[in-house]
């Protein structure tokens, strides 16, 4: 397992494997599956400066290879989370992430502050969210929006930065450039892709959103492609995913350039989806004679 660990943003990880935002909670239930700390980190859910209760109607809807959510960002908000939550992640003895949402620049602003004196390792900030000031538009969509937040969060933020990046954004490339220009530690990528079901016997989309976030196998060729743009063109780390299912699949995203993965879907279908890929990460070194990961990263 030594061969594993991996170095980026500041932080030593046990390995490149965590688990995705939104897939595993604050971890908890899966604490009564297996060992916590065997992972590289968790992110947490996503969290907004206050409470949310999230959508209404249907949140979860299965398609062919894939999934679609309409959670809307339910969560407890940002102190609740460090006064009941954080304590017992940092038990896992695991790298802990923080998955941060805002809908304008002060509710980012206001969460950094609160999570700097928190014990929280890493941020991981969310621009995918709708900017209301500016009539819905997200954070993440055109480059010179991303780099104005993404470099006014740099300054105040004192933990390493990770900034999640959507595959709606114009060119993923100039997002990728305008993240690390504005002092980015890391990128993650990506997010869900917008998409929509319809229930043909009531004819009307199944969620009260109409639109909602395709994620798993069916994600993955688009993610590895975009990931795989992303590292040709900045030379911060990448923390790649989008529908990982196997281990196979990380080596994929590590040869496409990514430093770190995370695991989201899978863990639906199988709790414990990040060990058995940890441990076949392991396998395929020794069967491949690798040493280290760095060996095959971005060699694609």
């Amino acid at each position: 397992m030594i061969r594993l660990i991996t170095n980026a943003m500041g932080l030593e990880f046990k390995n490149p494997v965590l688990t995705a935002s939104g897939t595993f909670g604050f971890g908890e239930e899966f604490s009564e599956i297996y060992d916590l700390s065997k992972l590289g980190g968790i992110c947490s859910k996503g969290l907004t400066l206050r409470e949310r209760q999230g959508n209404s109607g249907i949140r979860i809807w299965e398609t062919p290879m894939g999934m679609i959510n309409s959670i809307g960002l339910q969560n407890p908000g940002v102190d609740n989370f460090i006064k009941y939550e954080l304590p017992r992640m940092k038990s896992y003895n695991t790298v802990i992430a923080v998955n941060l949402g805002g809908h304008c620049e002060e509710d980012y602003f206001e969460g950094i502050y609160k999570l700097n004196e928190s014990d929280v390792d890493l941020i991981e900030l969310n621009i995918s969210c709708p900017n209301v000031k500016t009539g819905g538009m997200a954070f993440g969509v055109k480059s010179s929006v991303a780099y104005n937040i993404v470099s006014k969060v740099k300054r105040i933020c004192k933990k390493p930065l990770m900034v999640k990046l959507s595959p709606n954004a114009e060119s993923m490339s100039e997002m990728a450039i305008a993240c690390e220009e504005a002092g980015a530690d890391g990128i993650s990528l990506i997010n869900t892709i917008q998409a929509m079901a319809i229930d043909i016997k009531k004819r009307k989309p199944v969620f009260d959103n109409v639109y909602a976030g395709l994620s798993g196998p069916c994600v993955k060729p688009i993610a590895l492609r975009m990931v795989h743009e992303a590292a040709k063109n900045v030379k911060i780390p990448i923390c790649g995913l989008g529908g990982i299912m196997t281990t196979q699949d990380v080596i994929e995203f590590i040869m496409a350039g990514a430093t770190l993965v995370q695991i989201g879907t899978a863990n639906f279908i199988k709790p414990d989806a990040a060990i058995d890929i940890i441990d076949g990460l392991t396998e395929f070194m020794d069967r491949e004679g690798i040493d280290s990961l760095d060996e095959i990263r971005g060699i694609v």
